[in-house]
C-alpha cells in the first residue's frame, strides 16, 4: 500500500561570507554549504510565528544510521503524512553534537541528513541549524555565532521563497521577529567581538546580501511534485 504524498525540494543554501569576527569560529565554512534536501508533507507550509523554544515538526533524518550521534525514531517528531516507519533522526537535543561530530569526522551534512519541516518556524530553525553544521565554533561568543546562522537562514529563505513557497510579507515578518530575538539574546549575553545586528534589522541589507552570493554557488533548486512516498517510507 502506497504511503501519503511527500514533497521533496532541493533548497539552495550557498555559503554566506563571514559576518562576524573571525575568532567566533574555529572552522568557518570548513565544508561550504551548497544545498539541503527538504521534505514536506504538503504543497504549502504552515506560516506560523517564530518560536525557538521547541521547533515542532522539524527533524534531520539520517540517510544511514550513524552511532556518533544521538538518534530517535523520526516518526515520533513528524506528521504521519511523511509515512515513516523505522527511520531515525537526530535527537532534538543533538544539534550541538552534530555540529561537533560532522566537523570532527569531516562529514558533509547533506550526505548524512535530509531535513523535514512542515511549518515556517521549523524550516527557519532547520536552516539555522544547517548553517551551524557548516560553520564550527565553540560558542564562546554565542550571540555572534547565532547572528551568522540567523542571517544565513533568512538569506536562504529569501533565495528559495518561490520554491517553498513563501511570500515577501511573511519573510519580512519573520526577519523582524528574528531581529528582536537576537537583540534580546545579545542583551543577555553581550558579544565582546564585532557582530553587527543591522544585517537582521535592515530588510534591504539582508536582501542585498542574499543577492550578492556568487551565482556559481547557487544551484538551481529542483522540486518534485507531490508523489507517493518511497517503499521504504510506506506503512
Amino acid at each position: 500500500m502506497c504511503g501519503p504524498p511527500v514533497r521533496t525540494v532541493i533548497l539552495a543554501t550557498p555559503q554566506l561570507p563571514l559576518l562576524v569576527d573571525a575568532s567566533v569560529f574555529d572552522g568557518f565554512a570548513w565544508n561550504p554549504s551548497t544545498v539541503v534536501e527538504w521534505r514536506a508533507p504538503h504543497a504549502s507550509i504552515v506560516l506560523n510565528a517564530l518560536d525557538g523554544e521547541l521547533p515542532l515538526g522539524l527533524a534531520f533524518v539520517f540517510r544511514q544510521p550513524w552511532d556518533a550521534l544521538p538518534s530517535e525514531f523520526a516518526r515520533l517528531h513528524l506528521a504521519k503524512a511523511y509515512g515513516l516507519r523505522d527511520e531515525l533522526c537526530l535527537a532534538p537535543y543533538g544539534i550541538d553534537d552534530a555540529t561537533d561530530e560532522l566537523f570532527s569526522h569531516h562529514r558533509a551534512a547533506h550526505d548524512v541528513f535530509w531535513m523535514a519541516a512542515d511549518n515556517l518556524n521549523a524550516l527557519y530553525w532547520g536552516l539555522h541549524d544547517w548553517a551551524h553544521f557548516h560553520n564550527h565554533g565553540a560558542f564562546v561568543e554565542r550571540a555572534a555565532n547565532e547572528l551568522q546562522c540567523d542571517a544565513s537562514a533568512l538569506a536562504w529563505l529569501w533565495l528559495n521563497r518561490s520554491e517553498i513557497p513563501l511570500d515577501e510579507s511573511h519573510w519580512d515578518s519573520l526577519r523582524a521577529q528574528v531581529h528582536l530575538a537576537h537583540v534580546a539574546h545579545r542583551t543577555r549575553e553581550p558579544p565582546t567581538v564585532p557582530a553587527d545586528p543591522t544585517i537582521l534589522a535592515e530588510r534591504a541589507k539582508l536582501i542585498a546580501l542574499a543577492a550578492s552570493l556568487p551565482a556559481d554557488l547557487i544551484p538551481r533548486a529542483r522540486a518534485r511534485p507531490l508523489l507517493p512516498a518511497s517503499p521504504r517510507e510506506t506503512r
